[in-house]
Formats: structure tokens, C-alpha cells, sequence
């Protein structure tokens, strides 16, 4: 894969040095320029492709935050900022990450990592999103092994993700949205409320399925024939 090409826009020269220095460390990427004057990183945006964009959220002439949102062709972001209460306006804008200031190494190791697979997963999603899908939650982008996932409700415009090992994920989508991004023969939707994994599935009894995790949810009177037709032998 060849290297992301990237910039760096913060109006704190040591925080544009910090991150010269720690993306030096890693062959994936190549930081192309770094800006201290926003508009002129706003410039050479509009002009040059990038697939990674480092940006301050705070400063003078503009934000980081109408930065992003001003540009037709967005690549990844990751917001840096001095303040532990992230904008929601971020979260609005797909971010893939924050990093809080002072830029902690290892951090920022696991942010480029992230940046590295999701590139890999929208350059060719059927073959990167085999095992796993992506889903932004909490301000980030997180991602989900399939394997890992045991059912997935919905609340609202939110869907929670359970998962077998992991803590539950919200994100902002819609049940049939989410249910687009996971393969046909692994999940289906058994309520107007659930996805379950057919791998998951113990014993259908009563309309409602019985997990192996224990869990029990009803079956939607729409999907009773279907899922007695998917867990045909």
C-alpha cells in the first residue's frame, strides 16, 4: 500500500513539531506540509488530494471544526485539541479520531493504525470488510468485528451493537442503514427493532429467538415465516 499522503494544520508550532516528529516513526505515512496559517492549509487542500488531515480545532482565523466542513472533498480527520469536551459538530463531520493535547505517543500509534485499516476498508470494502465493519461512536470511529457482534437493537435514530467481549456501541444509524454494511448470510432482521447473527442463534421457540448469550428477543410477526425458512437444516 503506498504511503498516506497527509498534512497538518495547528497554529502551535511545538504541536506541529510534535506531530512532524511522531509521524516520522511510521513508514505509512508520508506528512506532505504542515500549516500554521489555517486558510492556507484551506488553499492547499482545495488544490491537492490528501488522505489524512491533522487539525487543530481551536484557532484564531478559523476553526478546525469550519475547516473540515468547508471543504468539498474531505479526507480523513483527526482533530487535535487542548480540550476534554470534544465539539459535537465534529461527530457530525465522520471524524476518525480526537487526540487530546499533549499527544501522547502510543495514542497517537493507535489512531494511525485505525487510519491505515480504514483506508485499506475504503479502497476495496468487500475484501477489507470481511471480518469486521466500521461505525463512529463517541466522537471516533470504531471498529466492529463481525464475529464479535451478538445481536444489534434500535433506539430512535441510534443503533446499539451487542457485542460477545466487548462493551455495547451506539452510533447514530438506522437499523436498515447498519443492516447494509453486514453480509446477508451472517445477520438478518428478525424484529422492526433487531439484527440478530444467525450464528448466535440457540433455539427459536414461542416467536422469540434464545442466543447463546442468554439473551432473548421477540421475532416481528412480518419475519416468523422467514426465520423459520433461514434456520431450515
Amino acid at each position: 500500500m503506498s504511503p498516506l499522503k497527509c498534512i497538518a494544520i495547528d497554529d502551535e508550532p511545538l504541536a506541529l513539531e510534535l506531530i512532524k516528529t511522531y509521524a516520522s516513526k511510521f513508514p505509512a505515512l508520508q506528512l506532505l506540509h504542515t500549516f500554521e496559517d489555517a486558510i492556507y492549509g484551506a488553499e492547499y487542500l482545495k488544490k491537492h488530494v490528501v488522505d489524512l488531515l491533522f487539525i487543530d480545532i481551536n484557532m484564531p482565523d478559523i476553526t478546525g471544526i469550519d475547516l473540515v466542513r468547508s471543504l468539498d472533498v474531505r479526507p480523513m480527520v483527526i482533530f487535535t485539541t487542548a480540550y476534554k469536551n470534544f465539539a459535537y459538530e465534529g461527530f457530525e463531520l465522520d471524524a476518525l479520531d480526537f487526540l487530546l493535547k499533549p499527544i501522547d505517543f502510543e495514542r497517537f500509534s493507535r489512531t494511525i493504525n485505525k487510519a491505515i485499516d480504514y483506508h485499506q476498508y475504503k479502497q476495496n470494502p468487500k475484501s477489507a470488510s470481511s471480518d469486521s465493519i466500521y461505525v463512529h461512536s463517541e466522537y471516533r470511529l470504531v471498529r466492529i468485528v463481525l464475529e464479535e457482534i451478538s445481536y444489534i437493537e434500535s433506539f430512535g435514530d441510534y443503533v446499539t451493537i451487542h457485542q460477545l467481549n466487548e462493551k455495547p456501541v451506539a452510533t447514530l444509524m438506522s437499523l436498515k442503514k447498519i443492516l447494509e454494511k453486514l453480509p446477508e448470510k451472517q445477520f438478518r432482521r428478525i424484529h422492526r427493532s433487531f439484527i440478530v447473527s444467525i450464528d448466535q442463534i440457540k433455539s427459536l421457540h414461542n416467536r422469540k429467538v434464545q442466543l447463546r448469550a442468554g439473551n432473548e428477543l421477540p421475532i416481528g410477526d412480518s419475519y416468523m415465516q422467514l426465520m423459520q425458512e433461514w434456520l431450515k437444516p
